[in-house]
């Protein structure tokens, strides 16, 4: 900011203070040098009232920016004073009115300075018919009109300042209301992101850890009977917790600023597997899961020990962008609380099905249902529904009818040609696909 603007500002914050210096010294100024005019060819005399009236004209004018209507009514009522009763005109103090009229014009209502030219024309009619008397009317007229054409000067004048001053107002509303929008959008961006990362972590941790869990408490209780399946349940163990920290290294990636080189778009670090086997691609990268990886999900969670079978139906398709992941996740928490609230050994179908406009991914249990126990804390079913809504689709959850639980949600497709087609193994009288091992899928 220049000093220049530094100056206009302060100006503007102290109008009263100003105006009140600058009325102070014209009243020096005129007061001293205030004369009398009672005719166009009498000689200019000077009274004992004429310094009263130049100061009553002129100190209303303190008040010309803080109060302009006011000011205005207070200097055009002692002019028409000193106009009827004394002088008609008192030299240089009158020129307060064509101050007067401009400040009005600039500062005040509109109504005020239409009324105030009006009252300027008419003020130079009388000033013509005083000076001059009614019997000399071409130097009425030519003193009415030379004081009118110079009240109509300021006051267009006025208009156009007062027009500049409106447009500088707008502008500066207009970019405060910008950087007012501008902090909501990016308090906005904000949250949703938080939204989002809660929902990743959410389905991370909490899918990872119910499985974990699930086989350690398996593992201790086979672990006396049958010692290879505790030697089974903490190779899983140690999987689930690999490929867990595997997503949340990939989900705080976004998050840390440092000097690390970027991630790839849609690629996430993998650790290396038992034996230094990576998991992912030979650069040690892998893609964001899929709806394609709704079969390796479900076995994971039958190792477990969860009797899980998976059900697909129709013609896959492509999802739009982060549609694919959607699904998955649905799939994923809807399977976690299955492993937490289901309660023991219950049997869980995942069908995905595919329909012309839509895609439907369905995971029902036979389990607690309704009578399952929950602390009331949990996010799964809000997250879902968040990342359903971000697409235009919905889920619904609840209690199935005979017992059970079952979520179902739907998301729309767009309507292309099919981009490959389930390859089954099983025999003709069997529903459920294969589920690949999870050496084959990160083979695949």
């Amino acid at each position: 900011m220049t000093r220049w603007e530094r100056l206009l500002r302060w100006e503007e914050a102290h109008r009263f203070a100003v105006d009140a210096t600058g009325t102070g010294f014209l009243l020096l100024l005129m007061v001293a040098t205030s004369t009398d005019i009672t005719s166009a060819t009498a000689n200019a005399s000077r009274s004992f009232a004429t310094p009263l009236i130049s100061f009553a004209v002129v100190a209303p004018l303190a008040w010309r920016r803080v109060r302009p209507t006011a000011s205005a009514v207070a200097v055009y009522s002692f002019a028409l004073l000193q106009l009827a009763f004394f002088a008609p005109l008192v030299v240089p103090a009158d020129f307060a009115v064509l101050l007067s009229l401009y400040s009005v014009t600039v500062h005040g209502p509109r109504w005020a300075h239409r009324v105030a030219i009006v009252g300027a024309l008419v003020g130079s009619v009388l000033l013509g018919v005083s000076m001059n008397g009614w019997f000399d009317a071409p130097g009425a007229a030519s003193t009415a009109i030379f004081t009118g054409l110079f009240a109509l000067s300021v006051w267009a004048f006025g208009l156009v300042r007062r027009s500049r001053r409106e447009t500088i107002e707008a502008l500066v509303d207009r970019a405060e209301r910008l950087e007012v929008e501008r902090d909501q959008q990016s308090q906005i961006a904000t949250a949703a992101e938080r939204a989002r990362i809660a929902r990743e972590m959410h389905d991370i941790v909490a899918h990872s850890l119910t499985v974990m869990i699930a086989q350690a408490d398996g593992g201790r209780y086979a672990a006396d009977a049958d010692p290879a399946a505790a030697t089974r349940a903490l190779g899983t163990i140690a999987e689930t917790g690999r490929a867990a920290l595997t997503d949340m290294r990939r989900l705080l990636g976004v998050l840390r600023e440092g000097s690390e080189p970027p991630i790839a778009t849609g690629a996430v670090p993998v650790l290396p597997g038992p034996g230094g086997l990576s998991h992912g691609t030979s650069q040690g990268f892998a893609p964001q899961p899929a709806e394609s990886d709704i079969g390796a999900l479900v076995e994971q969670v039958r190792a477990s020990g969860l009797r899980a079978s998976l059900v697909r139906m129709g013609e896959p398709r492509n999802l739009p962008p982060g549609a694919g992941l959607t699904v998955y996740r649905i799939a994923q928490e809807s399977l976690t609380n299955v492993l937490k609230h289901a309660g023991p050994d219950p049997k869980v179908t995942v069908l995905v099905q595919w329909l012309p406009d839509a895609i439907v991914v369905e995971v029902s249990d036979d389990g607690r249902g309704a009578s399952a126990d929950t602390d009331g804390l949990g996010q799964g079913l809000v997250g879902m529904r968040e990342r359903a809504t971000m697409f235009g689709g919905t889920v619904s959850a609840g209690p199935r009818p005979g017992g059970g639980f079952r979520v179902r949600a739907q998301l729309p497709t767009p309507s292309d040609t099919p981009t490959h087609a389930p390859t089954p193994s099983t025999s003709p009288d069997e529903r459920t696909t294969p589920v690949p091992s999870s050496q084959d899928e990160a083979t695949r």
